[in-house]
């Protein structure tokens, strides 16, 4: 359970509340003069709309090129989707409201609605039904859906930099900008995740996702919600656009980073034996 609760604490203590510090002093104070000062707010919720929900897809292929415990992440990112149904509205809220920037509650309690809660209750209708037809045609639904939803994800970060290329390519120094905060916070919560996880003896094969899981985003959810809430055109959408277009190659030297330091982890932590890995994480 120690994997468990530190990824808790990074995901919904530490992240979303250090990227409104981050987005407060690098957008709202150090790089403020070189924006545009009627967006200033509106990138600094789009960054706090991208650090208040963690990431529910992009972490299993993280945590599979790392060889993290399967049955951990799978069990993290499950409850991660049933905690931001109650915790992604009001922690949004609350952090929009102390940096002083107008919260339409109704639009984001409907966001909340449209693609967190919907999508958790069709698929799980649609899981029992595969299971009541037996489990041969369960694994047969998941073998065929693994490729297209590889290609869902990609259509969507297309669709994603198509509606926002133009303002990408017109705006070089916003987005150099936008990044700043993005890899400090990544970065920041990975490490901490990672160090935590050693200081209190997590197995490595947990540490590695729980680190990974505790730095990425669910960016999808925080685009749709941004452009629900400030509209597509919005410094907000925009903000969480160049969260998706620096993950990816963030979250691989990520990868490399916890791969690479498998040996100065291992020698510093207090390893569990094999039958308790699986009760620990």
């Amino acid at each position: 359970m120690r994997g468990v609760g530190i990824t808790l604490f990074i995901n919904w203590a530490v992240k979303p509340f250090s990227m409104a510090l981050l987005g407060t002093f690098f957008i709202g104070h150090v790089f403020a003069p070189s924006l545009p000062s009627d967006q200033v707010s509106s990138y600094i919720a789009g960054l706090i709309l991208l650090a208040a929900a963690p990431c529910t897809a992009m972490v299993f292929v993280w945590s599979n090129l790392v060889g993290g415990e399967p049955h951990y992440t799978l069990g993290q990112v499950a409850l991660n989707d049933v905690l931001m149904i109650f915790l992604f509205a009001p922690l949004v809220g609350l952090l929009l409201g102390v940096a002083s920037i107008t919260v339409p509650w109704a639009t984001l309690l409907l966001s909340v609605a449209l693609y967190i809660i919907v999508p958790v209750i069709i698929a799980q209708v649609w899981r029992r039904a595969l299971l009541g037809a037996g489990l041969p045609t369960f694994e047969q639904t998941l073998n065929r859906l693994q490729p297209l939803s590889l290609v869902a994800l990609l259509a969507t970060l297309v669709l994603l930099f198509g509606f926002q290329g133009e303002q990408i390519i017109a705006q070089p120094t916003v987005i150099a900008i936008l990044a700043v905060p993005i890899l400090v916070q990544v970065y920041f919560n990975a490490g901490l995740a990672y160090w935590l996880s050693r200081r209190f003896g997590v197995v490595w094969c947990v540490a590695a996702p729980a680190a990974l899981i505790g730095a990425s985003n669910f960016f999808e959810l925080a685009v749709a919600a941004a452009i629900s809430l400030f509209g597509l055109n919005s410094g907000a959408a925009l903000a969480t656009v160049v969260g998706v277009l620096v993950e990816v190659p963030v979250m691989l030297s990520v990868v490399k980073i916890v791969q690479a330091s498998r040996g100065w982890y291992e020698s510093g932590s207090h390893q569990p034996t094999p039958k308790s890995v699986e009760i620990q994480s």
